[in-house]
């Protein structure tokens, strides 16, 4: 299965698609100068515990990173992501 993940940002969200078909999502929002809020990650459920919904946080996080953005993460699995993943800790808005 052949994954790329994208920044949509008429739509707020990166996209997630395997072999050329939206499965899943990332939401996000600007709350503040430089500042995406994350409230909603979703994968079609077919696809479910197939480490695809962590991949898409992986891309997208790299992508903020390259943007020089931080995150706020309002989801649970954006939290518990960026918790067993210490290396996007710098992406963390303090505030």
């Amino acid at each position: 299965m052949e994954l790329s993940v994208v920044d949509v940002p008429e739509r707020s969200r990166y996209e997630v698609s395997a072999d050329g078909t939206v499965i899943g999502f990332s939401a996000y929002h600007l709350i503040a100068e430089g500042v995406l809020a994350l409230p909603h990650v979703e994968v079609e459920s077919s696809f479910e515990g197939k480490g695809v919904a962590s991949e898409l946080m992986r891309r997208s996080l790299d992508q903020v990173r390259e943007r020089g953005l931080k995150v706020v993460p309002i989801c649970p699995f954006a939290q518990a992501f960026l918790e067993r993943n210490p290396d996007y800790a710098d992406l963390v808005h303090a505030g």
